[in-house]
């Protein structure tokens, strides 16, 4: 990581296209754990909404993440990635749920189909 006032200072003077996030919790200790989730759906039609994750350790304790302030495209066959960060880091991942929502209340409820699902830790990438 770099201190918040010199990032630029680090990133800026090398020539390939440079990405930086700041996520950050509204609690304390006010750390995310990023995880990027890709995934193949197998619906014959698109389908656009977001997605939220919950993963459960062998305990029990579970963690929720934020769901995206924009929305994905899902077509079939097609790899979508998506960045998302929990409050609370879990080491050893015994579950991991998906839930699929468009956000309207109008319509009717469309079902998103799992082809291949990969949950990649960015905090630790040997998991």
């Amino acid at each position: 990581g770099y201190h918040a006032d010199r990032w630029k200072n680090m990133l800026i003077p090398y020539s390939s296209p440079t990405k930086a996030y700041f996520d950050t919790s509204g609690r304390d200790p006010f750390c995310m754990y990023n995880y990027l989730l890709d995934i193949t759906t197998w619906n014959k039609r698109i389908r656009r909404g977001f997605i939220k994750v919950k993963i459960m350790d062998y305990a029990g304790n579970t963690v929720e993440s934020q769901m995206n302030s924009e929305a994905s495209t899902f077509q079939q066959y097609k790899r979508v990635k998506i960045l998302t960060g929990f409050y609370q880091d879990i080491e050893k991942i015994a579950k991991i749920s998906l839930t699929f929502s468009t956000k309207t209340l109008i319509g009717p409820k469309h079902k998103l189909r799992i082809l291949q699902m990969k949950l990649s830790s960015l905090n630790n990438p040997k998991r």
